[in-house]
Order: structure tokens, then C-alpha cells, then sequence
């Protein structure tokens, strides 16, 4: 089965031809929008889920961390930004009519590689003079809450998505994988961040990067490095 993603050309197009400003609208707008969909989906499973609470109690909620998370918002924005100036000058391609099965596999190569990127970005994150500079204010959320995955320095911000431009200059994923992964690192780290069981115990066995395995983490910071799968922690002996 072969995607036509003709239907996609005109919006692509469209985007081809934003100004400047329109850009930086519409980068802050569909932020605003998935980080608000992050904060309702987590709200909505914390709601409904009736499997046993991780820690006894959430992270409070405190001013400093919204303000935080709202830059980590205007970050995210900014390296939307520049991923559109990487397109539109040419270093990042985008590719069109591929299969379901090479999405698949695009999806798939997504997902590993930046797993393995942010496995050794996070490793570094936790040595101690940068732990002290960037990394120290997440882990403040022992326990987690709604906006634990925002709670981030912008270095961090920044680094995450430099990393994954580099991956998308480096080949002509299709649009529509890039969608999809972008979809999935979106609700796997708000699912990463609940406080509360999500995945069936049978996952962590399964090299998945469950709740638990985050949690964990947060639990003990040697530990659990790892995004999306336990894979690089378990072969580097840094899995718990």
C-alpha cells in the first residue's frame, strides 16, 4: 500500500509559502495546543485509571514551574522554527509516496534513534556540573505532576530537538512518519510522567520504556536513562 501524499502537497505548500511572522504564529500556536492536549490527557488518565497511585502524592503545582513550562513551550517553538529554516533552505527534505510499511519502518528508525540519543543526552545531563546548571530543577518532581515533562531548563529544550533535526537532515523521513512520531514522544512522555501505574507489569519485560521505569528514575537518578525503551539501559547496566 503506497501513501499518496498529494492531498498533503497543498498544505505543504502553504507552509512553503509562510512569512516569517506567520511562521512563528503558527510554531507558538500548535505548541500551545499539543501542551495543552499533554496537560488534559494526563489529567484525564489520572481521573480514570484505576490502577495503584507510584508515589503517595503529586508534585505540588507551584508558579515558578508554570512559568518554566511556558518556556519550555516558546523553546519547543523555536526549534520548530528552525527546523522550518533547515526546510525551507534545503538541508531538510521531505520525502513523499511512501508505503505503509516503510512509515512503519521510518517511525520505528525514529524512535530508536533518538531513544539512543536522548539515552546518552540524559546520561550527561546527570553529570555533576551540568546536573547542577540544567538538570537539577527536574528532578525536583520526586513525585510528579501534570507538568513534569515541561519542567525542563531550555538548553535541555533546545538540545532535545537539535538532536532530532539532526536525524531529519540526515534523511527524507515522510511527513507523515515524522507526524506520528512527533504524536507518540508527545504522549509517551506524559504517560511517562504520571503518577500512577499505566502499562501492564508484562511491558517491562517487553524492553518497553513504561511509567514505572521513569518513575523510577526520578526514584533513583543512576538509573533508567532511557526514553521510549529499556534497550541502552539494560546494555550499558544502567537498568533498574
Amino acid at each position: 500500500m503506497i501513501f499518496d501524499e498529494t492531498n498533503l502537497s497543498g498544505f505543504i505548500n502553504l507552509f512553503w509559502q509562510f512569512s516569517w511572522p506567520q511562521w512563528i504564529v503558527f510554531s507558538f500556536v500548535i505548541n500551545i495546543f499539543l501542551y495543552l492536549f499533554s496537560i488534559g490527557l494526563y489529567l484525564f488518565i489520572d481521573k480514570t485509571c484505576r490502577k495503584k497511585v507510584l508515589q503517595e502524592s503529586d508534585h505540588p503545582v507551584t508558579s515558578s514551574d508554570a512559568w518554566l513550562s511556558l518556556l519550555t513551550v516558546a523553546c519547543n517553538s523555536l526549534v520548530l522554527l528552525t527546523g522550518a529554516f533547515l526546510w525551507k533552505t534545503g538541508w531538510i527534505e521531505l520525502g513523499q509516496n511512501k508505503s505503509a510499511g516503510i512509515i512503519f519502518l521510518e517511525v520505528t528508525a525514529l524512535l530508536l534513534c533518538m531513544d539512543l540519543f536522548m539515552y546518552f543526552f540524559h546520561y550527561a545531563a546527570h553529570l555533576p556540573l551540568i546536573y547542577r546548571m540544567l538538570h537539577g530543577k527536574h528532578h525536583t518532581h520526586v513525585s510528579t505532576n501534570f507538568l513534569s515533562l515541561f519542567v525542563l531548563h531550555p538548553f535541555e529544550t533546545i538540545g532535545f530537538g537539535l538532536m532530532m533535526l539532526v536525524i531529519l537532515a540526515g534523511y527524507d523521513f515522510s511527513v507523515i512518519s515524522i507526524s506520528i512520531y512527533l504524536i507518540i514522544n508527545l504522549i509517551w512522555g506524559t504517560i511517562g510522567h504520571l503518577n500512577r501505574e499505566f502499562f501492564p507489569a508484562s511491558f517491562d519485560r517487553l524492553f518497553v520504556g513504561t511509567t514505572r521505569f521513569h518513575n523510577q528514575h526520578h526514584l533513583d537518578e543512576t538509573k533508567n536513562f532511557g526514553f521510549y525503551t529499556s534497550i541502552w539501559d539494560r546494555l550499558f547496566r544502567t537498568y533498574k
